[in-house]
């Protein structure tokens, strides 16, 4: 079933305007709706036909000061309020759907494994050494609300990520993943051709 959105006519000005300042932008991109924070864009590739929600914010630093460290494929959505950092990489594939309240990020203040590299809680978060650890995302993959990513996973192609899931590990391919810390629930039988639980 294919739903359309039906707008006022101030939503359509609206639109109209935030379409303008796109191709003024990025002319590679589908629609960007603004405040649209983006900060290093010369670390980041925003691929072909981007779609955002309102409150996106964008962050890419490159350890040489030449190095792309954010790529997003074609056709990928970004919802109300997506926050993605990116300090070594984070690869996000081709038609990528993301809802709203996401944050997915390569990188954290301190090492807390329960090993001898662990940081010391007297040091303030800001000064704590960074932990870096590339995120790849697949293509056709959905992100659900609210979902957190980080550093060290991959996504693979397909994979669903149910909504508030806080995606701690890698996450296989053509797979459902719900929870805190998010663990596969389904997968998807090709011979079935449906979703079958784990």
């Amino acid at each position: 079933m294919q739903i359309k959105n039906s707008y006022s006519f101030i939503a359509k000005l609206r639109l109209a305007w935030w379409l303008l300042r796109t191709k003024l932008l990025c002319r590679q991109a589908r629609l960007i709706r603004f405040p649209f924070d983006i900060r290093g864009k010369r670390y980041i590739d925003l691929g072909k036909n981007l779609t955002t929600g309102v409150g996106c914010r964008l962050e890419a630093f490159s350890p040489d000061g030449r190095t792309k460290t954010l790529h997003l494929g074609n056709r990928v959505q970004l919802n109300d309020y997506v926050h993605i950092c990116a300090m070594h990489e984070v690869t996000i594939g081709n038609n990528v759907l993301m809802a709203g309240h996401i944050y997915i990020s390569d990188n954290s203040h301190g090492c807390y494994k329960g090993t001898a590299d662990d940081t010391d809680p007297n040091i303030p978060p800001i000064q704590r050494p960074y932990r870096i650890a590339s995120v790849r995302i697949g293509d056709n993959v959905w992100i659900g609300e609210g979902v957190v990513v980080l550093p060290g996973v991959t996504i693979g192609n397909g994979a669903i990520v149910g909504a508030n899931s806080v995606v701690t590990k890698d996450i296989p391919a053509e797979t459902i993943a719900v929870g805190q810390p998010a663990c596969s629930v389904k997968y998807y039988d090709r011979t079935l051709q449906s979703w079958c639980r784990i």
